[in-house]
């Protein structure tokens, strides 16, 4: 019987002991990733610090392997000062159930197709205008498609309305491709620069596209507090060349490229390793976002864009399916 009974009060000892041992691994293995990768070369000096804070407080003592990720996401965005920082914790992830790179893009792009490749909804709205709410940058090979038809379908409005309140980001390339609709030519618009390689890439837009290009036509973009990375981009870039107007609010302030690692095999790990810089700027928004030009809040920003549209039409004397009392009594009614 104390056999039985020293042996059931020793194993939660044991496990928290291990569990312990697991966290340190995972936290140097995350210092030495942030060491080489991160592109601010003395950052993990305020990682190890903070890491070595921390468990001197015992505030890592308790936590499960998911409270764990998330405290380490929260800590290393408030001390680095870089929201592009996160850690979770994969369950059920093995070595062993690691597939190879097709597979795994396959599994994205099917996953991804769920969501329409980003593209919520496109739509004509009253007084010709066109409105394409977009949430996420895929794989641009897979998305290449959809992103046509949505263009095509708005090719014939004479403003576009642009929806990046939700937009958390994406792939670098679907960027690109996205930007190239509202450029005629080929145009080189950043630099990437990676401290890990010492190696800086041209990142540029396409002459030509599978849709059809909305050149030279009013575009308005609406941005929340929640617009990040690749969404913040399209605001910044079209802002910056004349190409849109930015409607909303200031965007989350993330332009800088993430690389992903595997930590213990149980940990995914986003470390920003590159930094962009605006060839026509020298600038980017990381930390300060990208700035509206007309700041509302983002629940009031489609009908703000609608608004001002519409009133643009009666100014110009811009034809469209409505009459000039059926525009004038659909701003009365926006405006209400």
């Amino acid at each position: 019987m104390k056999k039985i009974l020293t042996g059931a009060f020793l194993f939660p000892f044991l496990l928290s002991y291990a569990q312990m041992d697991n966290k340190t691994a995972v936290l140097s293995d995350i210092t030495e990733k942030v060491k080489t990768y991160y592109i601010d070369k003395e950052a993990y000096k305020k990682v190890d610090s903070l890491f070595q804070s921390e468990s001197g407080k015992g505030s890592f003592d308790g936590l499960n392997p998911k409270e764990f990720a998330e405290f380490l996401t929260q800590k290393l965005r408030i001390t680095i000062k870089d929201q592009h920082f996160f850690v979770k914790y994969l369950e059920n992830y093995t070595p062993e159930k690691s597939i190879n790179e097709h597979k795994r893009e396959e599994e994205n792009n099917f996953h991804n197709s769920l969501e329409n490749f980003g593209f919520d909804s496109v739509q004509r709205l009253a007084g010709n205008i066109g409105y394409i709410n977009f949430k996420g940058f895929a794989s641009p090979q897979a998305s290449e498609k959809t992103l046509a038809a949505a263009m095509n379908f708005v090719a014939n409005t004479h403003s576009l309305i642009i929806d990046l309140r939700e937009n958390g980001g994406g792939e670098n390339g679907m960027l690109l491709l996205f930007l190239s609709y509202f450029f005629d030519q080929k145009k080189d618009l950043y630099t990437t620069y990676f401290r890990h390689n010492q190696k800086t890439i041209v990142d540029s837009t396409q002459p030509k596209v599978s849709g059809q290009k909305y050149l030279h036509k009013k575009i308005y973009i609406l941005t929340s507090k929640k617009t990040f990375s690749a969404g913040e981009a399209v605001a910044y870039f079209l802002q910056q060349y004349k190409l849109a107007e930015v409607i909303g609010e200031k965007t989350g302030g993330a332009a800088n490229p993430v690389n992903h690692f595997m930590v213990q095999n149980q940990y995914l790990l986003l470390v920003p390793a590159g930094k962009i810089t605006a060839l026509n700027t020298q600038k980017n928004w990381e930390h300060i976002g990208v700035s509206p030009d007309q700041e509302v809040k983002s629940e009031d920003a489609l009908k703000t864009a609608h608004i001002k549209i519409l009133k643009n039409i009666i100014a110009s004397e811009t034809k469209t399916e409505l009459t000039l009392p059926e525009i004038k009594n659909l701003i009365y009614k926006l405006e209400q």
